[in-house]
């Protein structure tokens, strides 16, 4: 587990001009990426969900460009996020994307979920945490339930049947609400304009309780 390097150039993608607003959901070409983004509506959604707040701290394992950790540290100057990736190349992208929108604070752990978790509940304990990848890989949403403080929010979202299945598994074992997302998009077709829909998400949404029970 390290950190990775910092001071890639970001890939082409980029806004010409610095993204001012602090709203979640920043257009799509904020990012480099290869395709690992969550898309700015469900992006959204998702830091909706999150719900930050002044202090507040996030995991964000399977981080893929960065913008959910991102995101949540320019809701308030004074949010902090630690982001897992495994793909060192994906790791760079995150960096640059970081340094770029304004969130050079960002931990980076390079490494795969679990294992990569050892070690960051004693140092950064989370509000909350964003799975977005590692669904599938055995104990990671038990280590970041356990790992997350009382009255804390998990928040993972799904676009397989396999990754679905799980959420629902763990809906059933920790509770919490689950919600379909679909997104369409216009598009030309022929002279005219159409809809373009977007792989539907399914959002699971889980507040750990309170008190010596959670």
């Amino acid at each position: 587990m390290a950190e990775a390097a910092g001071g890639s150039a970001p890939e082409a993608g980029h806004p010409r001009e610095p993204v001012a607003t602090l709203v979640p959901g920043l257009p799509d070409d904020a990012y480099a990426h290869d395709g690992q983004l969550t898309k700015r509506e469900i992006r959204a959604v998702t830091l909706a969900a999150l719900a930050p707040r002044a202090g507040a701290l996030l995991w964000d394992i399977g981080a893929g460009s960065g913008s959910i950790g991102i995101e949540w540290m320019r809701a308030h100057p004074s949010c902090r996020a630690v982001a897992v990736e495994a793909d060192t190349a994906r790791a760079e992208r995150v960096r640059a994307n970081a340094d770029a929108l304004g969130a050079r604070g960002l931990v980076l752990v390079t490494g795969t979920a679990p294992a990569a978790l050892d070690g960051l509940t004693v140092a950064y304990p989370p509000d909350a945490v964003f799975v977005g990848g590692g669904l599938t890989v055995p104990g990671v949403v038990e280590k970041c339930w356990a790992a997350l403080r009382p009255g804390g929010r998990l928040v993972a979202n799904a676009v397989t049947a396999e990754t679905e299945a799980e959420l629902v598994r763990h809906r059933y074992a920790l509770g919490g609400d689950l919600t379909r997302i679909q997104i369409s998009r216009s598009a030309p077709v022929g002279k005219f304009t159409g809809w373009r829909p977007l792989m539907p998400v399914t959002q699971w949404v889980a507040v750990k309780p309170e008190g010596p029970a959670a």
